[in-house]
């Protein structure tokens, strides 16, 4: 007979309120998780996207926090991007309401006035990233000595992105008799410092798959010319309801989304420069389906949970096995299907197959074959980019005005190395007057 939440101690309510969003039976990670921390256990859990560790962090939240006094929360979840912290939000705010608790997220890229007037009526359960709840402290608004339970997750982004000494830092103000949730999908070097220092005796798990689920996705690797990337990304989408796109940098994300938005494709950009409002409304285009593909730098890998995204394009390799972990991750969530691609130009053949090897993928490219995604939709396809060659600049083009010649002044002597000395305006005038 299958496990229940209510036969792993969840409160009826809390079980009622999950059923009313299609969730009845508990993931893997959840049924493991569950009873240690409803009753008061530090946990340490390693597990990819996808498997639910939010509902495994946060189910206990809602069920054991106290209520808050004006600024002081009772229950801290701190999370390494703003995309991530919203998510996490969205999930905990209708089982919160259950319980008659409130629940906040503060980040920065937004003005401080809706989480200040959030904080002051008390806010029992805070979603914060370690920049902004910092700041928020050091303005006096915030005090995290009642906190009596605290989340870390992605504690691995957290160390990839250089926020550990802050993470600590406020790990350092929550009292020290805390429940502390650790949630990462590596548990070694600098997280293992945080396990050491801040959790007692804790329940671990670990995951290494989505236990038992197949991997149902489609690992491709094409074999593509630089030049070509755009064409060949344009034909991708043009395959799929929804596809996320992965690129290096902010300037070739939205580079590549006027591409493909001159191909006639629906296309959002997000990245790091994009303010706050402009990355909410297109993830909110994105979730609704109004656009066919969100091209992303790596600020979203870990912040996108949207059902149903059909196709992961790496246009751009990730710098290691990991980050291709996550961003894969945004499709197949929970062992359903999907596609992720990566397009492999020559110069990265060779880093490529390391990460095949650690990932434990066939080895190797395929020539780029769009037929085999399925039938494409009509559409005007980008021709193939020409490489740019170098044109002579304005400046190049433009003789240089010789002060000298046009004074009638001698060619000064030229340097022991051959080369000449510059002549500029006040050395030839001065030379006038001298001769």
């Amino acid at each position: 007979m299958p496990v229940t939440f209510t036969d792993l101690g969840v409160s009826a309510d809390i079980t009622a309120r999950l059923a009313e969003q299609g969730i009845t039976s508990p993931f893997p990670i959840q049924s493991a998780t569950l009873p240690a921390a409803l009753a008061g256990r530090d946990v340490c859990g390693r597990a990819p996207t996808g498997s639910g560790k939010t509902l495994a962090f946060g189910i206990p939240i809602v069920c054991r926090v106290g209520r808050a006094r004006p600024g002081r929360p009772r229950a801290l979840v701190l999370a390494p991007t703003r995309e991530l912290a919203a998510q996490i939000e969205r999930t905990l705010a209708p089982l919160a309401a259950t319980c008659q608790r409130r629940v906040a997220v503060l980040y920065g890229g937004v003005g401080f006035s809706a989480q200040l007037a959030a904080l002051r009526r008390g806010t029992d359960i805070i979603v914060a990233t370690p920049g902004r709840l910092a700041d928020l402290i050091e303005r006096k608004h915030a005090d995290l000595g009642d906190v009596e339970i605290v989340v870390v997750d992605e504690a691995d982004r957290m160390a990839d992105m250089g926020f550990l000494p802050e993470v600590r830092r406020l790990l350092d103000r929550v009292r020290p008799d805390r429940q502390t949730f650790l949630f990462s999908a590596t548990l070694d070097g600098e997280v293992d410092v945080l396990i050491r220092r801040y959790q007692r005796e804790p329940f671990t798990h670990q995951v290494d798959s989505l236990e038992g689920r197949e991997d149902r996705r489609r690992h491709l690797f094409w074999k593509v010319d630089r030049t070509h990337r755009a064409h060949v990304a344009a034909n991708v989408v043009s395959r799929h309801a929804s596809t996320l796109v992965f690129c290096r940098t902010k300037r070739g994300a939205d580079r590549l989304a006027g591409q493909l938005t001159k191909a006639g494709l629906s296309v959002a950009a997000i990245h790091g420069d994009r303010s706050q409002a402009q990355r909410e409304k297109a993830l909110a285009a994105f979730a609704g389906g109004r656009v066919q593909a969100l091209v992303a730098t790596d600020v979203a890998a870990r912040g996108i949970h949207v059902d149903a995204v059909g196709c992961v394009l790496h246009y751009d390799p990730p710098e290691d096995e990991k980050a291709y972990v996550h961003r894969s991750g945004r499709t197949g969530r929970a062992g359903a299907g999907g596609t992720v691609l990566s397009l492999v130009t020559d110069d990265q053949a060779a880093a490529v197959r390391t990460l095949q090897k650690a990932l434990g993928l066939p080895r190797g490219t395929t020539p780029a074959d769009a037929a085999g995604l399925g039938p494409a939709v009509t559409l005007t396809l980008l021709p193939p980019v020409a490489p740019k060659t170098p044109a002579a600049s304005k400046k190049a083009a433009r003789p240089r005005r010789d002060w000298a010649a046009a004074a009638g002044v001698p060619a000064p002597r030229r340097k022991p190395d051959g080369r000449p000395v510059r002549t500029t305006k006040r050395a030839t005038n001065r030379r006038r007057r001298q001769g």
